[in-house]
């Protein structure tokens, strides 16, 4: 019988009687730092905030944004469910969809996959009643039984393929490196011959006009066509317009499936070399814009009002990457000075979940909301289909009451940490006016 060899120690080898001197690393209480600068992020509080201590999380990137969908599960309630983004350039939440817009009841989700584009999403699971459970070989239970679909552009999310546009690089170049000026795509090149007349070599050979946005009516809009939103639109002589809008045919043809109808059935346009869009001339002169850049940029389309009516406009002449560059925007940019804006226009253009996503917004600042010019140019019928949109037990709650309840943030302040201001009618404001004298005394004696 042989013998285990032993050492100088004393002590077979492999034994658990051994001694083994643990590494240095492993004497410490902390495992080591990794080299170079190391940063945390943490979110405090917030409206928008998923909690990522319950539920079922699945974290998935696309156009710059990483979603996070809180699926069903045993340990959170249906009402804590949703999908939310987070912005990572601003590094800031939003809550895209409810749970219950989402996921039906009665299933569950183990894994989550995305396509290459980064346009859609999909869920396998199965069903959380054990006997709808179908049955695989052996009698194990099936856990990827059911596959759930979901279009993420439906919420505007553009898509690895069309991201937005690049973030400016916050480091310099070098002073000794000579800076190549590049271009900035074909778009940009065909911008800087849009607008511009005959005579200043642009070859631009088409005139379009829009209505003027002063004298500019809801109800003369393209949008309001009765029997056909894309029929002609005769215009009188001494019809005031804009000032023309000088374009060339060749790219309406090839960009705009409409105006290439128009001028392939030899339609009067065709002939006179001129359009009218009845559309405020900001908004007609934007969307020529986009035609030109397939761009709906900050720089060259700043104003929210535009951007809601080119969603209109996108939706009328059937231009899908025009209303989702469109809905991206709007649902990233919502505010209160815009809300209604973007809920009117979203009802025009079919855009469902935009136009709950801003009727929610809406009547969580309502206070402020009313108080808007785009709230009072809302037409009649639209002011009453906004103010139906809160459900049949819903109340509008004073600022007071609800800092006592600490609702919408808590303390006295409201969504975003703004302090919440007083509501005065026109009923009672001397008195408060009085009282507010007063307290201004006091605080200055």
């Amino acid at each position: 019988m042989s013998q285990s060899a032993v050492g100088s120690s004393g002590y077979a080898a492999n034994s658990s009687s051994a001694q083994v001197n643990p590494p240095s690393f492993q004497l410490t209480n902390s495992p080591p730092l990794a080299p170079g600068t190391i940063s945390s992020l943490k979110f405090v509080s917030g409206p928008n905030i998923p909690a990522q201590g319950s539920g079922m999380h699945f974290h998935v990137y696309t156009s710059g944004v990483l979603l996070d969908f809180v699926t069903p599960a045993a340990t959170i309630t249906p009402q804590e469910c949703s999908l939310s983004s987070l912005e990572l350039d601003t590094l800031r939440w939003q809550k895209l969809a409810e749970g219950r817009d989402i996921f039906r009841s009665g299933y569950r989700w183990h894994y989550c996959t995305m396509n290459d584009e980064g346009t859609k999403a999909w869920l396998l699971g199965c069903p959380t009643d054990p006997t709808a459970t179908d049955l695989g070989p052996g009698g194990f239970e099936e856990y990827l039984s059911d596959i759930m679909e979901i279009d993420l552009r439906r919420y505007g999310l553009l898509g690895s393929g069309l991201n937005s546009e690049p973030r400016e690089e916050v480091s310099r170049s070098s002073s000794g490196r000579m800076k190549v000026e590049t271009s900035k795509g074909l778009g940009m090149d065909l911008a800087k011959v849009f607008n511009q007349p005959p005579e200043s070599g642009s070859g631009t050979d088409f005139t379009i006009t829009a209505s003027k946005d002063d004298e500019w009516d809801d109800d003369d809009s393209s949008s309001r066509g009765s029997t056909n939103q894309l029929q002609q639109n005769w215009l009188s002589p001494d019809a005031p317009t804009s000032p023309p809008i000088y374009v060339h045919k060749l790219i309406l043809q090839a960009r705009w499936p409409h105006f290439a109808r128009l001028y392939n059935a030899q339609m009067a346009e065709f002939h006179t070399k001129r359009m009218h869009i009845p559309e405020p001339y900001t908004v007609v002169k934007a969307f020529l814009y986009y035609l030109y850049t397939d761009s709906i940029h900050p720089d060259h389309c700043g104003d929210l009002d535009d951007v809601a009516g080119l969603l209109v406009m996108s939706n009328i002449y059937n231009i899908p990457h025009l209303r989702l560059l469109c809905v991206n925007r709007l649902s990233k940019e919502l505010d209160v000075d815009h809300a209604c804006v973007i809920w009117h226009s979203a009802g025009i253009a079919n855009e469902d979940w935009l136009r709950r996503r801003a009727a929610s917004f809406c009547l969580t600042h309502w206070g402020r909301v009313v108080r808007t010019p785009g709230f009072l140019r809302l037409p009649r019928q639209s002011l009453v289909e906004l103010s139906q949109e809160i459900d049949m037990e819903g109340r509008v709650v004073g600022g007071e009451e609800l800092e006592y309840v600490g609702g919408l943030g808590g303390s006295r302040f409201g969504v975003g940490g703004v302090v919440r201001k007083t509501s005065v009618s026109s009923s009672h404001t001397q008195g408060v006016g009085s009282e507010v004298d007063d307290n201004e005394d006091l605080e200055m004696n």
